[in-house]
């Protein structure tokens, strides 16, 4: 049953309104000429359906073709440009006869006509696509259409997915975010002592309690031997932790004054990214809906792209953010001018106590700052441009 609905689903889509208009219209006329005697409504009845029935042989025929859509590069910044390509290949045994391609891209959509093609011969088409704000936009699916030249019926087949270009917010340079928590062999060693980890830092006297696999028993036969001492010297570490950034976006709409001071948060947020990033650390975004976690940062940063406004809020973001990324060391919420304090107190709730929590206002009416409050550092953002400067005396 459902094959028969969606087989005539797809028969009633091959005619247009053009071409319903003129059937409609032709079997109006064929009652009107049947019930007053009219010849001349008669005649115009049949030149409708003569019409609607000679637009069917260009239905007629299968069209083989590869199409590829090319598009370099697939992630840019906004206000940046993608090269666009589509190339079609007629990998039919017999020609191709000419035919409409139309690539959708974004709410536009592309035409071209690709001319009569011999096997395996190939037309391209190259066009630029220009970006002007954060987002994503799909390009595809390309199509090719077979249809009469008046465009009453048309049978479209789709030969490629959708593919999407992702529009990242301008971003600013940034120094460094500082060791933070690192957790791996290679990462900076903190100040915090640790009784088992990797990094060798000292030797101690043994106390009760102490696992006996790090005395050092070497160093404690020769203490035994100069001293003439029987206690035991154990190895003492430094707390070594990968840093893991978190950046937690607020979606709610009535907490921005403006959409562009969303569009400003988003720059501020990519910016961390990508600077963690190159700080070889862990990082973590969510926004609402949007939320992803990764090594490299790129998963972060398409996560960006794709968040707008929503009704999650904060502090709902935070608690899934808590799970996406349950090694966070260093942790910004991002709100705006009328975002609530105490829900940045109960967003921070959701993590661990040893995790360097910032709160990052974005509001162009007040002046770029620092201060502390409730043991949460708020940083104040008037100007992107200003984000370095405050990171730089704050996260240390």
């Amino acid at each position: 049953m459902n094959t028969v609905v969606a087989r005539l689903r797809r028969l009633i889509g091959i005619v247009n309104p053009l071409g319903w208009t003129v059937l409609v219209a032709g079997v109006g006329l064929v009652v009107a000429a049947a019930s007053t005697d009219w010849r001349e409504l008669a005649v115009l009845a049949a030149a409708c359906l003569l019409v609607f029935v000679l637009a069917l042989p260009f239905l007629v025929g299968r069209t083989r073709v590869h199409v590829d859509v090319v598009l370099q590069p697939e992630r840019v910044i906004a206000g940046g440009s993608v090269a666009a390509g589509v190339r079609v290949r007629n990998i039919a045994s017999h020609g191709l006869l000419p035919t409409m391609l139309e690539l959708p891209v974004g709410s536009m959509v592309h035409r071209y006509g690709v001319p009569r093609l011999k096997p395996d011969e190939t037309h391209e088409e190259s066009f630029t696509i220009r970006t002007e704000r954060r987002g994503v936009i799909p390009v595809g699916p390309a199509t090719t259409r077979r249809g009469d030249p008046l465009g009453m019926l048309s049978r479209d087949v789709a030969w490629t997915d959708v593919v999407e270009i992702l529009v990242r917010p301008p971003m600013v340079p940034m120094d460094s975010l500082g060791a933070g928590l690192l957790r791996d062999l290679e990462g900076v060693s903190t100040d915090a002592v640790s009784h088992s980890d990797l990094a060798f830092h000292a030797l101690r006297e043994y106390v009760p309690g102490d696992d006996l696999r790090h005395v050092h028993w070497r160093s404690s036969a020769k203490a035994m031997a100069v001293a003439d001492d029987t206690r035991l010297l154990v190895r003492q570490y430094l707390d070594t932790r990968r840093s893991h950034v978190t950046l937690v976006v607020d979606d709610s709409p009535a907490v921005w004054a403006e959409g562009h001071d969303f569009e400003t948060a988003m720059s501020v947020a990519a910016s961390i990214i990508v600077r963690a990033t190159l700080d070889e650390f862990d990082t973590s975004f969510v926004c609402g809906t949007s939320a992803s976690s990764g090594v490299t940062g790129h998963l972060a940063l398409d996560s960006v792209c794709r968040a707008g406004f929503g009704a999650v809020g904060l502090v709902s973001s935070a608690h899934k953010a808590a799970v996406v990324s349950p090694d966070t060391s260093l942790l910004f919420l991002v709100g705006g001018g009328a975002s609530d304090f105490e829900d940045f107190q109960r967003a921070v709730a959701a993590f661990p106590p040893e995790v360097r929590r910032y709160a990052v206002i974005v509001d162009p009416s007040a002046h770029s700052r620092v201060t502390e409050t409730g043991g949460l550092v708020v940083i104040q953002v008037a100007d992107k441009a200003d984000l370095a400067a405050l990171l730089r005396w704050s996260v240390r």
